[in-house]
């Protein structure tokens, strides 16, 4: 059964508090977005499967323990996912990166795949698709399903802030995938962003509008 986490930690909360600040520079919000993931990595990643391993410290041989299997691969969403990588990336350097890349139809509404590139052994990873929000659901969910045609088995979600609303549709739509949340907000306005939320990440980490 897949877990649905809200991260308590103090000091990802502190650093959350400081990206939600509207004066907060597109610099300072690029690395506390990193910064975030690398503390959420470091809480979703405790329950990875080890194995024992035989190695020589420079006094003896010993056993020590390792990542079992293929280790882990990051699959940002485009492109505010990408803000999440680096932060990632610094707790696991050995991870593959892939991308996918999708956007909104404007009549349906629907998510639509423009871009899709994951590693070939995608199958036999542990993969973490990662997004700063999770608001209607309808980009993440797409983004799943489109990992599961790949092949990916062992998928998790990370996002910085999340909405009620796209939590509850991710659990619906796959409920085999664990969600790693920073913070748990109140809802989604009329517009489909967050509340209280932070506004529109991608803008924020590029310092586009």
């Amino acid at each position: 059964m897949a877990k649905t986490v809200v991260m308590e930690h103090p000091l990802i909360q502190h650093k959350i508090g400081i990206i939600r600040r509207g004066e907060t520079s597109s610099k300072e919000f690029r690395e506390m977005i990193s910064e975030v993931a690398m503390l959420m990595c470091y809480e979703a990643t405790r329950d990875l499967p080890l194995e024992e391993i035989q190695i020589e410290t420079p006094i003896c041989k010993t056993t020590a323990m390792e990542l079992a299997g293929k280790k882990m691969a990051v699959v940002p969403i485009l492109r505010a996912g990408l803000g999440m990588v680096e932060g990632m990336l610094a707790m696991i350097p050995a991870a593959k990166v892939g991308h996918i890349g999708l956007y909104r139809d404007p009549k349906t509404l629907e998510p639509v795949e423009y871009y899709c590139k994951l590693p070939s052994d995608i199958a036999n990873r542990e993969v973490f698709v990662t997004d700063p929000m999770l608001a209607t659901g309808g980009s993440a969910t797409a983004a799943i399903t489109l990992l599961k045609e790949k092949g990916a088995k062992k998928i998790h979600f990370m996002c910085i802030i999340a909405a009620p609303e796209g939590v509850k549709r991710m659990q619906k739509e796959h409920p085999d995938v664990d969600l790693f949340i920073g913070a748990l907000d109140e809802r989604l306005n009329e517009h489909g962003y967050i509340v209280p939320g932070l506004g529109d990440a991608g803008d924020r980490i590029f310092g586009t509008k």
